[in-house]
């Protein structure tokens, strides 16, 4: 008992322990954090043997993978994954069958594998790895480049096709045997999986969280995320589909609600945990024994199946239509084998379709070709044309997703706030943590988001980094308070525009250094005052100076006060005190009490 209590610590101890010295240690260097995981994998694992039987933690870790595809699928609404239909079942369909063919060919001329073993590691290397290339789009910033769509459109074909290529060892592996079921039918089952997805996701999941979020409780919300993570991964895998493909649908379902940046930021935490580890069970399987009884083959079939890989992405992607840059980019970023690689080699050795040690083998070449990933990665940055390096951005069409405007409160200030800013074409992001609010405000057509503003996660989430101005309109003064602190000390160089409660909340907020701030009440009260005039008679061009001579005398006053204190600057007011007229004399003279003497005006 003793024993299992220590395991259970000491494992999750090391590989911890790993990825926080490795880590930083490869992103020092240069050469990524990715390769640092796996080098801390390989180190704990095969060289000091300090855990053993990687396969529960690769299976536990595989969820990192499940969690990455849901965060891309909420970035990516219906109607954009329609709009790349072309380069998902065009260039995915092309890299897949082509790359398949020449590998099975290969395969079949060195002797190692009959025509079926061939056929099925030709198709099996073919496919790349989900994880590994998306974590360098990432660490590169580039996921939204012509390039990382286009890599992405044909890594998300790779994880359509496991579907065909799991029916097509069963129809390989019948030939020894009988088949326990119809490839027909397994691909009715995954295609009915998939309509009921989205109609959970479309007439379900929305509902849900709506009822969740009025209970005000984080945690269940972060619960759910993961509930419906987890389930839809789950329903996919009972239908022959990946986890992955499973969370994907699930986060393309929710890419249009109001509580995406809620969920993309409760469930970051968990997605880079388990994906770091999922790199450190690679490295943790990668079997050194099978590498040096066979050292002389792998060290020649990793660079050609490299090679192999990137010629013909290459070719596939200017033929296309892709720039030399993108398709060298493209091209080493696609190389090496994939994840599922290691599903399809252990269900085909389990069909009797090659031995063992033949899987073993492969999965090998598989786990090499990852860890030269990051390197070619590199070397594909140093091929690039330098005349023309420049970053082709592709126009996002991720509504709130990089907008020029995040705006956190959307109360009445912000409501008329936002007018202006729609009104003149500008995207803006909303954040409210009010679901009744998003809801009232979904009827007129706006599009809002559900978050805490106060949560460093959900702005990131939400696009702060790539925001122009981040505007506070929250009407709370503590509220506002704690988003400029936090927003101030974590991103020092922003610029804000903040909404004040008062006029002394002003003077605290230009303490903080907010480039523009405005009391609630102030442009309202000066429009009203200047009605009132004209009311009793003045021109219209006569309340406008005055009401401008006021504005000019309020910042002066603000300015003084900033300086010298809150008392400063009474002169500037214009004042005129009451004296009443009592009906009774009073028996002492009255002493006038000026308001700026009591309080500070608004």
């Amino acid at each position: 008992m003793a024993s299992a209590t220590e395991a259970l610590f000491a494992q999750p101890l090391l590989l911890l322990g790993g990825a926080v010295i490795a880590a930083p240690i490869f992103r020092k260097l240069g050469l990524g954090t990715v390769l640092g995981y796996l080098a801390a994998g390989v180190i704990i694992g095969p060289v000091l043997h300090l855990i053993g039987g990687s396969g529960e933690i690769l299976a536990v870790a595989e969820l990192g993978v499940v969690l990455l595809l849901f965060i891309i699928g909420l970035e990516l609404k219906p109607s954009r994954l329609w709009h790349m239909r072309r380069d998902i079942f065009g260039l995915g369909t092309s890299q897949v069958v082509l790359t398949g063919l020449a590998l099975t060919g290969i395969v079949m001329a060195s002797g190692l594998l009959d025509w079926r073993g061939a056929l099925v590691a030709g198709f099996g290397l073919a496919l790349s790895s989900t994880a590994f290339a998306l974590q360098l789009l990432e660490d590169y910033g580039d996921m939204n480049s012509r390039y990382g769509q286009r890599s992405f459109s044909i890594l998300l074909f790779q994880d359509l096709a496991i579907v065909p290529l799991l029916a097509m060892v069963s129809v390989l592996g019948a030939q020894g045997g009988g088949a326990e079921q119809s490839p027909l039918l397994e691909v009715a089952i995954a295609v009915g999986a998939v309509i009921a997805m989205i109609l959970a996701g479309r007439y379900l999941l929305t509902p849900m969280f709506q009822i969740i979020a009025r209970t005000g409780a984080r945690e269940v919300m972060i619960a759910a995320a993961l509930f419906v993570v987890l389930g839809s991964a789950y329903l996919m895998q009972v239908a022959g589909l990946s986890m992955a493909m499973g969370a994907f649908l699930a986060g393309v379902m929710l890419a249009e609600s109001s509580y995406r940046h809620e969920l993309e930021a409760d469930i970051e935490p968990f997605r880079g945990l388990l994906l770091a580890l999922f790199f450190i069970a690679v490295g943790l399987s990668m079997e050194l024994q099978v590498i040096t009884d066979n050292l002389l083959l792998i060290a020649l079939a990793v660079p050609v199946l490299m090679a192999v890989k990137a010629l013909a992405i290459f070719t596939i992607c200017r033929i296309a239509g892709s720039s030399r840059n993108d398709a060298i980019q493209i091209a080493m970023l696609l190389p090496q084998g994939g994840e599922f690689g290691f599903v399809l080699f252990t269900t085909a050795a389990a069909a009797g379709l090659f031995s063992g040690a033949e899987a073993s083998l492969l999965i090998s070449i598989v786990t090499l070709s990852m860890a030269l990933t990051p390197l070619t990665a590199m070397i594909g940055q140093r091929l690039l044309s330098r005349d023309s390096v420049e970053k082709e951005e592709m126009e996002e069409d991720f509504e709130g997703a990089g907008s020029d405007v995040l705006m956190i409160g959307f109360s009445r200030f912000g409501q008329i706030a936002a007018q202006i800013l729609l009104a003149s074409g500008r995207d803006v992001t909303i954040l409210d943590d009010s679901p009744d609010r998003i809801r009232q405000a979904a009827t007129f057509g706006f599009r809002i988001y559900f978050g805490d503003g106060t949560r460093l996660d959900m702005l990131r989430a939400a696009g702060i980094e790539k925001a122009k101005i981040v505007a506070v309109c929250t009407h709370k003064k503590e509220i506002t308070d704690k988003i400029v602190d936090l927003i101030r000390s974590e991103y020092p160089d922003v610029r804000l525009f903040v909404r004040a409660y008062d006029r002394i909340h002003s003077l605290e907020l230009r303490a903080r250094d907010v480039e523009y701030e405005l009391r609630e009440t102030f442009e309202s009260g000066l429009l009203f005052g200047r009605r009132t005039l004209e009311g009793l008679g003045a021109t219209e061009d006569e309340a406008y100076e005055i009401g401008e001579d006021i504005r000019r005398r309020d910042e002066e006053r603000l300015r003084l006060q900033a300086q010298e204190g809150i008392l400063a600057g009474r002169e500037l007011m214009h004042k005129r005190p009451v004296k009443p007229e009592p009906l009774i004399k009073p028996k002492k003279p009255i002493q006038t009490v000026e308001e700026d003497d009591k309080i500070p005006a608004a």
